[in-house]
């Protein structure tokens, strides 16, 4: 095997070379069709007229004397187009309310199309204070509010920044296709603005480019960024006949295997035309196939999605030259080599001899052998630059760190997830959220686990990986999911975790389990749980750590239902010397301190605010933000939870609100109005007002051993009875006894 990789070696340096010459780069689009429309570049899978697209979906239109591209079907006006990150950037109408001469046109529906709103857009509104929501739509009759944001009013402020004041930003859920936008009156708001909001590229609306937010207002359209995604097998893509087994190859065979009949060879492999692919399984595609992506090859650059689209880089034309020490510079396919050609001699060309000698011999005898280990040698690379990709050099930087434990977090290897979670299979998905999906996976020994697979790679996400495992190789609490390893070498980065086998508490609330009743020792537990283990990030971690999105979903019920704190994507440790943290307003819409939210500043009671919402859901069994039917209210709107209940506290009606199932005939009451006065004191809306963490988690414990003492003295008193008739019985007996005139010590003596 050495002598083989040798032989090869010498064949990839010296046999297989080109010429030195300027890469001749094809064109972006199919032969004869145009490139341009306007400034726009248009790259194959786009195209404009008939044969130059890969579909309908993907055909442009090139108006307005050839200076405006739209997208045929969905009539979207495009701006830029990325083969690089499969992303375009149209047009994206505002939406406005209370504003004369201002049309309002909503956000083009595309269901049902290969596109869909991309993560890297904010949703913005702008006021003088404003409630804006995103309501789905295109799934059905009934709207459902999936996000939102609210600004506050400050007529002094200056719209420079999006901060909260007269300004507010807010993230979008993934796999976003169809939205409405609408605006809530705000209560302590009586002022008619005029109101606007919308969905925008966040590099656009961060730009140093605008003097001012204000201008937006004069404008009809904003840039938004819009996901594309291919769903076709691989030989709609190259336009080649395929023969492959989906249901035996995996899914880079499936990439990587095709038979070309037109170029006459068996099985080509798509790499040899200096590209690659890779498919990935998605359930809620509109397609029933998987999605493509491709890639130019190393040392490569053009179009990947055309036939011979990739061309050589020749490095040798790089200024400052690549080659040292005046040496020559040869360009190879992909790569370079450099040489000194005042060293040539008989034995150089002996050498040369030997080495072509064998290469031939190679090539003839095992082209199947050649191909496999340069296959082999390009997927080392490739999982080299996923690991610099996903963070490697920032979690090798955090290895190096004394503040951290990071060392004993293990490195998978891909091959081992892989066989784990069979392939990463939709059979074994546990569920997905906005950072990725989390599947059920088991390892060579046996031991079940959860694994955390991201569906985005971008620098902010890289961030909160790395960050999630740094924090979690800190923490060691039984309340806390324990991190188990991660694997950086795969195309997104992965984590896993102890496997948490009974869901969310937040299904567990609103999804009653007739196996295991919700009742009010179980919630109590529960929220002592939680409470010890913030308490524990707050106050006896080696440096405190706020969490940031306390909230229902994120915490986990193990095999005994006892709580467990999860996603630490977010969190953040502080300083000792510390007490607050100033960062972008990030959060769920309904746990969110709203003193937070206006001045961006998040502090210990921040986490207290968010913890003081999951109690009320707790208490109550309701949703934190739900919505007033239509018997209800002539319109619908949004209701908040936290402020309903605190209505009902102060207006003494709490047993108006508390979850019917968990009141026992006056027998807890008084323990449901601790609970809930605590919860009342940390929705304070004066963070300064509320209580720590350590007292929240003392204050709760204290009521829950009220409980259990209770309990045990129930008990007690239910033996002490049973054992009181026991000794009735015994009486009666002896009595018995006596009166048939038949009496023994042996009976006697255990009545005394």
């Amino acid at each position: 095997m050495v002598l083989l990789q040798f032989l090869l070696h010498l064949l990839l340096l010296c046999s297989i070379h080109i010429p030195a010459s300027t890469a001749i780069l094809s064109s972006i689009a199919k032969l004869n069709c145009p490139t341009q429309c306007g400034n726009i570049s248009i790259p194959y899978p786009f195209g404009i007229g008939t044969g130059c697209y890969v579909d309908e979906w993907f055909e442009i239109l090139c108006l307005n004397n050839n200076t405006t591209a739209f997208l045929n079907r969905t009539k979207l006006e495009v701006l830029e187009i990325s083969l690089q990150g499969t992303t375009l950037v149209a047009k994206n109408p505002i939406t406005f309310s209370n504003c004369s001469n201002k049309q309002t046109i909503q956000s083009p529906n595309l269901e049902g199309t290969p596109f869909l709103y991309s993560q890297s857009n904010r949703f913005t509104a702008l006021s003088c204070g404003v409630l804006a929501l995103i309501k789905s739509s295109g799934g059905g009759s009934d709207e459902s509010t999936v996000g939102g944001c609210m600004s506050v009013c400050d007529e002094n402020s200056i719209h420079t920044s999006c901060n909260g004041m007269n300004c507010c930003q807010t993230t979008i859920p993934s796999h976003l296709k169809a939205f409405n936008t609408t605006f809530e009156a705000i209560e302590a708001e009586t002022r008619e603005a005029c109101k606007y909001a919308f969905m925008v590229d966040k590099d656009w609306i961060s730009s140093s480019s605008w003097r001012n937010l204000s201008s937006i207002s004069e404008m009809d359209y904003v840039p938004v960024v819009i996901d594309w995604e291919l769903y076709h097998s691989t030989s709609e893509l190259f336009g080649k006949s395929i023969e492959t087994n989906r249901t035996t190859e995996s899914t880079n065979d499936y990439c990587d295997k095709i038979s070309v009949s037109e170029s006459g060879d068996s099985e080509a492999d798509i790499c040899i035309r200096n590209s690659y692919c890779e498919t990935y399984n998605e359930t809620f595609s509109v397609y029933n196939r998987s999605r493509i992506q491709c890639f130019c090859g190393e040392g490569f650059e053009g179009n990947p999605y055309l036939v011979e689209g990739c061309q050589d880089i020749n490095e040798c034309e790089v200024k400052p030259p690549v080659c040292m020490n005046n040496d020559k510079c040869e360009n190879r396919p992909g790569t370079y080599r450099c040489y000194s050609p005042n060293k040539k001699s008989v034995l150089k060309t002996v050498y040369d001899g030997i080495v072509n000698f064998m290469g031939l011999i190679f090539l003839l005898a095992s082209p199947w052998w050649i191909k496999n280990a340069v296959r082999k040698r390009s997927r080392k690379h490739l999982k080299e630059k996923f690991f610099k990709r996903n963070g490697g050099l920032l979690l090798q930087q955090q290895l190096s760190s004394n503040q951290t434990n990071v060392e004993k977090t293990k490195l998978f290897n891909s091959k081992e997830l892989e066989k784990a979670t069979n392939n990463f299979s939709t059979k074994r998905i546990l569920g997905q959220g906005g950072q990725g999906t989390v599947y059920k996976g088991m390892l060579a020994d046996g031991k079940i686990v959860a694994v955390k697979k991201s569906k985005k790679v971008s620098e902010n996400k890289v961030v909160e990986f790395i960050n999630e495992v740094v924090i979690l190789s800190q923490i060691n609490h039984r309340n806390v999911v324990k991190l188990l390893g991660c694997c950086l070498e795969t195309e997104v980065p992965i984590l896993v975790y102890e496997f948490i086998p009974n869901g969310t508490l937040f299904d567990y609330i609103h999804h009653h389990n007739d196996d295991f009743p919700l009742s009010w020792e179980t919630r109590l537990r529960i929220a002592v749980e939680i409470a010890g283990a913030i308490s524990y990030l707050h106050s006896s971690a080696s440096y405190p750590i706020y969490h940031r999105d306390i909230k229902s979903t994120n915490v986990l019920l193990d095999e005994k239902y006892q709580a467990k704190i999860a996603d630490f994507g977010t969190s953040r440790t502080v300083p000792i010397d510390k007490t607050h943290l100033t960062t972008l307003v990030h959060g769920t819409f309904g746990y969110l301190d709203p003193e937070y939210f206006q001045s961006s500043r998040f502090t210990d009671k921040s986490d207290v605010y968010s913890f003081g919402v999951v109690m009320v859901e707790l208490l109550t069994g309701q949703k934190p933000i739900s919505m007033k039917s239509k018997e209800e209210e002539e319109e619908e709107e949004a209701r908040s939870l936290t402020k309903y209940f605190i209505e009902c506290m102060e207006e003494d009606r709490l047993f108006d609100i508390v979850d019917g199932g968990i009141i026992e005939k006056g027998k807890n009451d008084e323990e449901i109005k601790g609970v809930a006065n605590l919860a009342k004191r940390c929705l304070n809306l004066n963070g300064r007002n509320r209580p720590t963490m350590k007292e929240v988690a003392m204050e709760l414990e204290s009521i829950h051993k009220s409980v259990k003492a209770q309990q045990n003295f129930q008990e007690v008193e239910y033996i002490r009875n049973k054992r009181t008739e026991t000794c009735n019985d015994v009486s009666i007996s002896v009595w018995s006894s006596s009166d048939s005139g038949y009496t023994s010590s042996i009976d006697v003596v255990p009545l005394l």
